[in-house]
């Protein structure tokens, strides 16, 4: 007992790095998001319709994606002219900022929310098809 009280401030460390490891988990859980891979995504887009939105304030993008920066998402969720029903899979750069996406999007109605693992980085580093915008 008495190194926790000599010893507060590592105790206090400790507790608060445990707890900075476990909020993304958290946060991943909340979103109601499913990740998937580059090739769950061309799956999806191929057969199934998805239709994928670009969150990042950037140009390039995957062939095909709405961009709708992050910032302007809650604005414009009712007006990315896509079906609430159908699958949505958000991406940004490395797949952060999507999962706060994902929360706005279940918000508005949609459904059937994915966010792609590892975001635009991934999918470039693979030599998947980009386009500017």
């Amino acid at each position: 007992m008495q190194f926790l009280y000599n010893n507060w401030m590592l105790v206090l460390i400790m507790f608060m790095s445990g707890a900075m490891l476990l909020f993304p988990l958290v946060q991943r859980r909340a979103s109601g998001m499913t990740e998937v891979g580059n090739v769950r995504l061309t799956h999806l887009i191929n057969r199934e319709g998805a239709t994928v939105l670009d969150v990042r304030e950037t140009r390039e993008k995957i062939v095909g994606a709405i961009h709708v920066p992050l910032s302007q998402l809650k604005d414009r969720a009712d007006s990315l002219g896509c079906d609430k029903d159908k699958p949505l899979v958000v991406y940004c750069a490395r797949g952060q900022r999507s999962v706060m996406a994902g929360s706005t999007l279940k918000a508005a109605g949609y459904t059937q929310l994915f966010n792609l693992n590892g975001g635009f980085k991934a999918w470039s580093e693979a030599g998947l098809p980009v386009e500017k915008a």
